[in-house]
């Protein structure tokens, strides 16, 4: 099975589902009701191309002229994700975070993918954490460069993102996204046939998973 799916570091909703699904893939491989034959392949998504290279504000503010809402209001909504992702055992705040252009950390995932596929699931949980638990700027690259040291990465990040390497491949990935009417991420794409947008809760997603992996015959 083919797991394909567009998400951005700085999204919440993205790191929710993810571990939203790892949770459904372990359980039911563990009922022996899924193969360990999963391919699952992340293609980028930016929110925002246009975001700056430093945070330029805290995030109630910049969630409340996003959404033409109040700052309690948007303090309330912050929290409420913020909940979600407690409730799946990855506690942040999301009002802490620092948001920044996410372009450099899809660019370094995109080298990982393809000269390093072995650390690829390890990564990006690292930017995760980095983004929403640990309060960094993923726009900064001594930040990205001390996560590729983190992971076991042999790699000079700071060459790497130098240079434009990656970066087509990274419009490349929006622009499919695009293509395919998509307007919001995570959006989840199973055996490049079944398209699932959006987070959806543990529950969901083994009820999707169950259903495509009996319709292969197994």
């Amino acid at each position: 099975m083919k797991i394909t799916y567009w998400s951005d570091y700085a999204c919440p909703y993205c790191y929710i589902g993810e571990v939203r699904l790892d949770k459904a893939i372990a359980k039911l491989q563990s009922q022996s009701e899924l193969t360990d034959n999963i391919e699952i392949e992340l293609k980028a998504f930016q929110l925002d191309p246009n975001a700056p290279l430093t945070s330029s504000g805290p995030t109630v503010e910049r969630f409340a002229q996003k959404y033409g809402i109040s700052h309690e209001q948007a303090s309330e909504q912050l929290q409420k994700i913020s909940q979600l992702a407690t409730e799946e055992g990855i506690g942040f705040n999301y009002a802490d975070t620092l948001f920044t252009n996410t372009l450099d950390a899809h660019r370094l995932t995109k080298y990982v993918q393809k000269n390093a596929p072995e650390l690829a699931d390890k990564l990006k949980k690292a930017i995760y954490k980095a983004y929403f638990i640990d309060q960094k700027e993923l726009a900064n690259r001594e930040v990205l460069a001390d996560i590729a040291k983190d992971v076991g990465l042999d790699v000079d990040v700071a060459d790497l993102l130098d240079s434009n390497t990656f970066k087509d491949e990274v419009v490349a990935d929006q622009d499919e996204a695009m293509h395919l009417g998509v307007r919001g991420v995570p959006y989840f794409v199973m055996n490049d046939t079944y398209a699932i947008p959006g987070a959806m809760s543990q529950e969901d997603f083994e009820n999707a998973l169950r259903q495509i992996y009996n319709e292969m015959g197994r």
